[in-house]
């Protein structure tokens, strides 16, 4: 449709008498007016008007004609606003089953039934067309004024409603598109959120390893001292123990010389009820074990140490990723020490460039994920590495319950975990895979219920330009 006023009418009657009626009232023959026209064009200058009809007007002598015709208009987007239709055709529908027919195509068509004679009362047409807002009655023999009036009315009234739906649509339009933009603003504001509350568990996580670091640089001086001077007096106490025990074997080569027999017997006894050649024996066996547990205590303060890495401030430097994953293990022995057998299958790898600390996080993640999924049965936790070109990679793989295929492609989601709640935060994995991706590496994973899973963390040996 243009954007001039939709002035096209259908009348759909039996009667030619009424057609050539309606043609006289709303399509006029307009008086010749050319000699007046072109005397005002000359005395005042203005353009010679074209004469437009009032109104377009399309003939149907029945109903089905009518609707064919209602039809190709709407096909070529040239619609009737309005259509007169005569309620008695004795040939096929009468007015009622017309206008059904109509509005069935196109329910914006205003309606004037037109009759002498109705086999309908007025309530009973309203009921059963339902449509009090889109229908007029005009009675015939009818006055050709009421007929202009009433089609000028309904073309407005129709071109109104277009103008309304038109608008209508345009604000539903931008209601959509402020939606939208609301959605995708709503759905940033989310990603803001999630990023910063990642954000918020690496900085926890990272003041967890500032403390753990404090904490093992404090146990290291307070305990340090100790295991030296207790593993000195051990090594001293030795020395003394062999001495004695040198002392014991000559007053034993001296008992012989003893003449008086009732001394020799008490000292017989003597050595009986100390046990003497128990203690000779057990005494070393205490010692040693002694020396040992204190060797122990001061590995794990050195693997702690390694594994927060506190002599470093967090700058990139060169690490061997094997005593990394050695002093992990030692941290987190009493974690796999009731649920897996460890397996090392290590290659030869040259130092890397990194961030120490993260990585050992990073190891110590996997390793305990994985010892959690080997569930109440004793399992593998296999630990691999090696190298390729420019790049060292480490595979934590266990024997445990696997990951369904719907979770495998969210597990580094944050906030996504598969352990029930209150067991996990689902940031362990994802806080790694920042790790990694912090360092220009890559880590993956493959797993099958009921098999197990392996994890793969890429790295590369130098850092191109390492992040801050």
């Amino acid at each position: 449709m243009s954007e001039q006023s939709n002035r096209r009418i259908l009348l759909i009657d039996d009667t030619p008498s009424i057609h050539e009626d309606f043609r006289k009232i709303l399509t006029p023959t307009p008086v010749p007016t050319v000699e007046l026209d072109a005397m005002e064009a000359a005395l005042f200058g203005s353009e010679v008007k074209s004469t437009r009809a009032l109104f377009e007007l399309d003939s149907a002598y029945g109903g089905q004609e009518g609707l064919g015709k209602l039809k190709d208009a709407l096909q070529v987007n040239h619609p009737y606003a309005l259509a007169f239709v005569d309620m008695r055709m004795p040939e096929g529908w009468d007015g009622a089953q017309t206008i059904e027919h109509l509005w069935q195509e196109d329910p914006r068509l205003q309606v004037v039934v037109c009759t002498a004679y109705s086999d309908y009362s007025w309530d009973e047409l309203l009921d059963r067309l339902q449509a009090h807002d889109r229908l007029l009655i005009l009675k015939k023999p009818f006055d050709n004024i009421e007929v202009q009036q009433m089609a000028n009315t309904l073309l407005t009234k129709w071109d109104m409603t277009e103008r309304a739906l038109v608008q209508m649509s345009h604000l539903e339009h931008l209601v959509d598109q402020r939606t939208t933009q609301f959605k995708q603003a709503s759905e940033a504001l989310q990603r803001e959120i999630d990023e910063r509350k990642q954000l918020e568990s690496q900085l926890v996580q990272s003041e967890k390893l500032a403390s753990l670091g404090q904490l093992a640089a404090g146990v290291a001086h307070e305990i340090n001292n100790p295991i030296g001077f207790i593993s000195s007096n051990l090594g001293a106490l030795d020395g003394y123990f062999k001495q004695l025990q040198e002392m014991l074997d000559a007053y034993r080569d001296a008992e012989e010389a003893i003449g008086s027999s009732e001394l020799v017997e008490r000292l017989h006894q003597l050595r009986d009820r100390v046990e003497l050649e128990f203690l000779r024996d057990d005494i070393p066996l205490l010692i040693k074990e002694s020396k040992d547990g204190i060797n122990r205590v001061g590995q794990i303060v050195r693997d702690l140490k390694d594994f927060s890495r506190v002599d470093s401030n967090q700058e990139w430097q060169w690490a061997n990723l094997q005593h990394g994953i050695e002093s992990t293990l030692n941290i987190v022995a009493n974690e796999l020490k009731y649920k897996a057998d460890v397996v090392k299958d290590y290659q030869i790898l040259p130092d890397i460039e990194c961030l120490p600390s993260q990585i050992n996080q990073v190891i110590m993640n996997l390793i305990v994920n994985a010892s959690q999924a080997i569930g109440p049965e004793r399992g593998t936790l296999t630990l691999r590495t090696g190298s390729e070109g420019e790049t060292v990679w480490i595979e934590v793989a266990d024997t445990g319950v696997g990951i369904p295929p719907d979770s495998l492609q969210k597990i580094f989601d944050p906030f996504f975990t598969t352990k029930p709640v209150g067991q996990g935060t689902g940031l362990g994995l994802s806080l790694s895979y920042g790790i990694v991706k912090k360092h220009g590496g890559d880590i993956s994973v493959v797993s099958e219920v009921g098999v197990g899973s392996t994890f793969r963390v890429e790295l590369p040996i130098h850092q191109s330009k390492p992040a801050a």
